[in-house]
């Protein structure tokens, strides 16, 4: 039985400004994000694919936190490999060297491009250009890095993408002590493991994520729900199931049916004047109905705030 060879396309990336390094990926292939993303907030992020050879990671985490840089890394496990000519990997080292290697007897297109703290790479697309997007859209997209990982995703996806479809993504970023409770450097790792529309559901993975897990610097001021704006989340309350919502203006019963949903939905890293704050901001950016606009509303409101 021949060995599957997921078409695959990557970014490498580095914020210096957050001391963060991640990965995002998307494959024809199930589970990416337990085959391609290795990422160590002391040494750096490398994606590993075509054929992957998932020693590449750890063994590439160790050599760059040794002092080798990405280009010495990359010569290093491809040199060591018989098979390289079938490998691909991209890497960018916490001391901002980037480097990244395209086998040739890769499946076509394949290729690679390398910019400002970032690489992109994909092998098995329909053509360049999904690497050409990849690279335009990360260096013009505003936002965090994660923003700017998935937009790249989506960018590449529009431009061509897999030739064989769409399966699975992941989201990989590390940085010191960004972990749960300071506790390790897994700052965020979302995955979607098989679907149908994978970085779709990895944007709307990774916005529950970051509502519920990552921390924002706190505003100088906070709005309160009123009008309008008010009615409609007062309504979403209800249509959600939480007990007091009115659905007409947002009273100290919306107040209390808001702090439901804040509990309910894990969301303790943000108080309830932020949450209240966020959805006055975010109401008419979002669409839809109930909790799914609701906690999407407050993800567009929390955005304007840079990430702790």
């Amino acid at each position: 039985m021949p060995t599957p060879r997921p078409s695959t396309f990557s970014i490498v990336a580095r914020d210096p400004d957050q001391d963060a390094v991640g990965v995002a990926v998307q494959s024809k292939f199930v589970s990416v994000g337990s085959v391609v993303p290795f990422a160590s907030a002391d040494a750096g992020a490398i994606a590993t694919q075509s054929f992957a050879n998932v020693t590449y990671g750890p063994d590439g985490l160790d050599l760059l936190r040794e002092g080798h840089s990405a280009n010495e890394v990359v010569e290093r496990l491809t040199e060591a490999d018989d098979d390289a000519p079938d490998r691909q990997v991209g890497i960018v080292g916490q001391d901002g060297s980037i480097a990244a290697f395209t086998g040739a007897d890769c499946f076509a297109y394949a290729g690679d491009i390398q910019g400002e703290d970032y690489t992109v790479q994909g092998n098995i697309l329909e053509n360049p250009d999904t690497l050409e997007a990849m690279a335009e859209t990360y260096e013009t997209t505003e936002g965090g890095l994660p923003e700017r990982l998935i937009a790249a995703l989506h960018a590449g996806n529009a431009a061509g993408g897999d030739k064989r479809g769409e399966q699975s993504a992941a989201l990989a970023v590390v940085k010191p002590d960004g972990g749960y409770d300071g506790g390790n450097d897994r700052w965020i790792d979302v995955r979607v493991d098989d679907h149908e529309h994978p970085i779709d559901e990895l944007e709307r993975v990774f916005r529950l994520y970051d509502v519920t897990l990552l921390e924002r610097e706190p505003p100088a001021k906070t709005r309160n729900l009123d009008g309008e704006t008010a009615e409609a989340v007062a309504a979403a309350l209800g249509e959600a199931g939480f007990d007091g919502a009115s659905g007409g203006s947002f009273d100290e019963a919306d107040r209390q049916a808001l702090e439901a949903f804040r509990g309910a939905n894990n969301f303790e890293n943000h108080s309830l004047d932020l949450i209240e704050d966020a959805l006055a901001r975010g109401w008419d950016d979002t669409e839809g109905a109930g909790e799914t606009r609701l906690v999407n509303a407050v993800w567009h409101g929390l955005s304007r705030l840079d990430r702790a």
